[in-house]
C-alpha cells in the first residue's frame, strides 16, 4: 500500500469514525425542544445542485423493484385494501384529496426507498397546509414529510425530509413549487424480542435532492403530531404509504431494493 492509499484509508476510518460518535449523539430527538416547538431553529435553505425541472426519469437499479413506472396502480391499494382514488397524470400519481391514505400491496423491511415528489406548482395555503403529504414506512408508523417548504416556513420537525416530530432535516435542499423533488430513503426496521420488548429502534438515513439531510436517526417510536407513542411490537415486513393531506401532491419513479442484514 503506498503513502497515499495509506493516507486515504486513514481519512475514511476517521470520517466512519466522526459519523458514528455523530450518530451516537444524536441519538434522541433534541430535548431542547418539544414537539413541533416553533421555537427551535429551522433549517437552513440551500441550492441542492440537482435539477429540480427534470422532464426525463431516471431508470431504477437492476436489481431493484419498481412499484411505480408512471403506467398503472397494479401495485397500490387504497385504505382498506380496497381500489384507490389517486389518479395518474402525465406519469405521475397524483394524490386526491379526502380519498385516503395509498399503500403497497407488498411488505418492505429494511430497503433502499426511491421516492420523486412534486407540490402543486400553484401555491395554496402555508404554513402546514401547503403541499402536504408524507412517505411512510413500517405500516404507516414511521414518516419522512413531505411538503412545500420553499420560503414557507413551519416547525422544524415538519419541514420536508423531517422524520416527523421527531427530527428536522439538517438543510432545506427544497426545489420550487412544480418542480420535481427526489428523496432516496435507507430504512432499518425495528427488532423486537418475543416478549414485545424492544430490540432495537427504527433507523432512516435520508438524501434529499443529493445533499445528506438525516444520517442514521435512532426514532423514539412511531411518529406523530404532537405524541411520541411508544414502540409497539409489529412484522418487519410492512407495506409503504403515502398520505393524503388534502393536497394534490405527485409522485414518480418509484423503487425499492430491499437490503439482507
Amino acid at each position: 500500500m503506498n503513502l497515499f492509499s495509506k493516507i486515504s484509508l486513514a481519512a475514511a476510518i476517521a470520517c466512519a469514525a466522526s459519523l458514528f460518535s455523530l450518530s451516537q449523539v444524536q441519538a434522541q430527538p433534541d430535548p431542547k425542544y418539544g414537539i413541533h416547538d416553533r421555537s427551535r431553529p429551522t433549517p437552513e435553505a440551500i441550492e441542492s445542485g440537482y435539477p429540480g425541472t427534470q422532464d426525463k426519469v431516471g431508470k431504477a437499479p437492476s436489481d431493484a423493484i419498481v412499484l411505480f413506472d408512471g403506467t398503472n396502480l397494479d401495485k397500490w391499494v387504497g385504505d382498506n385494501n380496497q381500489p384507490t382514488k389517486w389518479v395518474i397524470k402525465d406519469g405521475a400519481m397524483e394524490c386526491v384529496p379526502g380519498s385516503g391514505f395509498i399503500h403497497t400491496k407488498d411488505s418492505f423491511g429494511d430497503c433502499q426507498l426511491h421516492v420523486e415528489w412534486a407540490a402543486p406548482a400553484k401555491v395554496e395555503g402555508d404554513d402546514q397546509g401547503r403541499g402536504n403529504s408524507g412517505v411512510f414506512l413500517g405500516g404507516g408508523r414511521y414518516e419522512v414529510q413531505v411538503l412545500d417548504t420553499y420560503n414557507n416556513k413551519t416547525y422544524a420537525d415538519g419541514y420536508a425530509s423531517a422524520l416527523y416530530g421527531q427530527y428536522p432535516p439538517s438543510v432545506n435542499p427544497i426545489h420550487k413549487p412544480g418542480e420535481w423533488n427526489n428523496y432516496d430513503i435507507i430504512y432499518i426496521a425495528p427488532r423486537f424480542n418475543e416478549d414485545g420488548s424492544l430490540k432495537s429502534p427504527a433507523r432512516f438515513t435520508v438524501f434529499f435532492n443529493g445533499v445528506l439531510v438525516q444520517w442514521d436517526r435512532e426514532l423514539t417510536g412511531p411518529t406523530g403530531h404532537h405524541v411520541r407513542p411508544p414502540y409497539q411490537k409489529h412484522d418487519i415486513q410492512q407495506p409503504i404509504s403515502f398520505q393524503d393531506h388534502g393536497n394534490p401532491v405527485r409522485f414518480r419513479n418509484i423503487w425499492v431494493r430491499e437490503i439482507n442484514q
